[in-house]
């Protein structure tokens, strides 16, 4: 039943990236970059500020769960970074493939978390809340680091990133209990919608098809980081610190998710090889599919 409850979640997202597929060649490539830049400056920003924002974040799960999230990203980082001899030799275009060994796809979590009775979307949205601006924090400084800025300008980039400031103020929101009054919201949400479909749209059309066939070295190490590593190391540490079931449940589901949908757009905003990062969030996708549910399975069977 997990394993198809999982497929059926992910089927429409393989629809709109076959769809983008499709539709490659009704428009020019600066149309497709056009695309990208909104969703990188408007679109994504809109969506991770609605995403974080309506969580309902409780401090003291904030407390115990955040330096664990944190850890996990930084193996996805560390451990991805073994792929670098077999990457592209320019370090911003091997950072838009690199990226994708720790960012996780949002959107599915939610999905993936209604699979089980281990845990519920509130351990969930404490575990996306705090991943989600760290995850975005790494992926700018190391997309930024190959503009070699020098430190003054790296900083700069990273503070002033869409995804970034939208991520850390829908926390605060979050995290502070306000409403957001429903006339400010709806805009919001609006355009938080169309994020996701058109950046699946985006990644169809920008992938290589035929590098989606077949994993190389980079490719393959990349993958395994984010599929295996991650929530292996998640599972470890669930078990070594005695973690209560919900929420070990729930960081376990989250460490094996495939990788974000917006990696290929952020990589475009700095101008990186986005078919590279688009072509890896189709294989973490498709692999994903069956890896994230022997994951689920394991969390119903060790917690």
């Amino acid at each position: 039943m997990t394993f198809v409850a999982i497929l059926i979640g992910l089927l429409p997202s393989f629809l709109l990236v076959g769809l983008g597929a499709v539709l490659r060649p009704r428009l020019s490539l600066n149309a497709w970059q056009g695309l990208d830049k909104l969703n990188f400056e408007i679109l994504f920003p809109a969506l991770l500020f609605v995403a974080a924002s309506q969580m309902p974040l409780e401090l003291s799960k904030v407390v115990a769960i955040a330096p664990i999230v944190w850890l996990l990203l930084g193996v996805g980082l560390c451990i991805g970074y073994l792929a670098r001899p077999f990457g592209p030799v320019v370090f911003k275009d091997f950072a838009a493939g690199w990226q994708t060994s720790w960012r996780f796809n949002t959107a599915l979590a939610f999905i993936a978390v209604a699979t089980t009775a281990k845990t519920g979307a509130g351990e969930m949205a404490v575990v996306v809340g705090m991943g989600v601006p760290m995850a975005n924090a790494f992926a700018v400084i190391v997309l930024s680091r190959g503009e070699r800025l020098g430190l003054f300008g790296t900083l700069r980039k990273v503070a002033l990133n869409p995804f970034l400031l939208a991520s850390l103020s829908g926390v605060a929101v979050g995290l502070s209990g306000l409403r957001i009054p429903a006339p400010v919201l709806a805009p919001l949400e609006m355009l938080s919608a169309a994020a996701i479909p058109i950046a699946l749209i985006s990644v169809g059309a920008t992938m290589n098809w035929g590098a989606l066939a077949r994993l190389d070295w980079f490719s393959g190490l990349i993958c395994v980081t984010k599929l295996v590593v991650m929530p292996a190391c998640a599972v470890a540490v669930a078990l070594l610190l005695g973690l209560e079931g919900g929420i070990a449940a729930a960081l376990v589901i989250w460490a094996a998710l495939p990788t974000a949908s917006a990696a290929h757009v952020l990589a475009a905003g700095f101008g990186a090889d986005r078919e590279l990062a688009a072509t890896l969030v189709a294989q973490t996708t498709l692999l994903g599919a069956v890896s994230l549910t022997l994951w689920i399975t394991l969390t119903e069977v060790l917690f």
